[in-house]
């Protein structure tokens, strides 16, 4: 099993899409572990995206991602951080393959709507800073119906 962080951003939720969201990574089997509307600060943006912070767009990303709510939410499931990502799509909504959520709902260069961890050392440091206080362990029965009892649980 594997876990992921999925941060919905500012204009997920102001334009009404995060449940539209969440419902695509339970649909698709992916166990919520842990959920959070918040509030990002400046000090936890500049932590999260520290290996940004000489980029020219590093200003501008840590205003937005500050601007309004985020919902937080850690994934698990077997290959959880390359099936989100895949499920996210290219990083601009208009260049984003139909069907994924950036593809389907985006077309802004600068208003992605969603990040992802990128590997498995990011997903634990980044679900690090936004669940200091853990995730949920516990056993979704649906598992049995998703993953073949050959699939490593």
């Amino acid at each position: 099993m594997e876990r992921t962080l999925i941060l919905l951003k500012p204009d997920a939720l102001q334009r009404g899409l995060a449940g539209s969201i969440l419902t695509r990574f339970e649909n698709k089997g992916l166990k919520i572990v842990g959920l959070k509307l918040m509030k990002i600060t400046p000090e936890l943006a500049a932590q999260h995206y520290e290996a940004h912070k000489e980029r020219p767009f590093y200003k501008g990303l840590v205003r937005f991602m500050t601007s309004a709510p985020v919902v937080a939410i850690a994934l698990e499931g077997i290959s959880a951080i390359a099936i989100a990502r895949k499920m996210m799509g290219a990083t601009f909504g208009s260049d984003a393959d139909p069907g994924t959520i950036r593809g389907d709902f985006g077309v802004s260069r600068s208003f992605n709507l969603i990040h992802g961890s990128d590997s498995p050392e990011a997903a634990q440091r980044e679900l690090s800073l936004f669940f200091a206080e853990g995730t949920l362990d516990y056993q979704l029965d649906a598992f049995r119906w998703i993953y073949d009892p050959e699939d490593e649980l």
